[in-house]
């Protein structure tokens, strides 16, 4: 496991674009890219910022908030998140403390251990 873990928080809506992509998209990719320790992308049923626009679900929108999380090193995520300064149409960006109860190895750990050995 890495050092002390820290959570970025990103938010925007799933309307929001970049170009051609979805700016959650983009993130996600950038984060790939960027090799962070991991990411998700998870849509709120009901949210709102400083418009006060409702965003919500409905049929026929897709107007939905949308959150996107990453893991790392508080150095490496406030490296990601100065690297966004190009896109429009994100939100709040938060750092966050987190505990970590458990952390996969990596495929580099586990193909240097055999199966079964501690």
């Amino acid at each position: 496991m890495p050092g002390p873990i820290k959570v970025l928080k990103i938010y925007t809506d799933e309307a929001a674009y970049f170009g051609d992509h979805k700016v959650f998209e983009v993130v996600a990719a950038r984060a790939r890219a960027a090799q962070v320790a991991g990411a998700t992308v998870v849509r709120a049923l009901i949210g709102f910022g400083h418009t006060t626009h409702m965003h919500r679900r409905h049929v026929l929108d897709d107007d939905q908030s949308v959150i996107i999380e990453i893991l790392d090193e508080e150095i490496k995520l406030r490296a990601f998140a100065a690297s966004l300064s190009d896109l429009e149409h994100i939100g709040p960006i938060t750092l966050q403390e987190v505990e970590v109860l458990h952390w996969p190895p990596t495929e580099a750990a586990e193909t240097a251990t055999p199966h079964g050995d501690t």
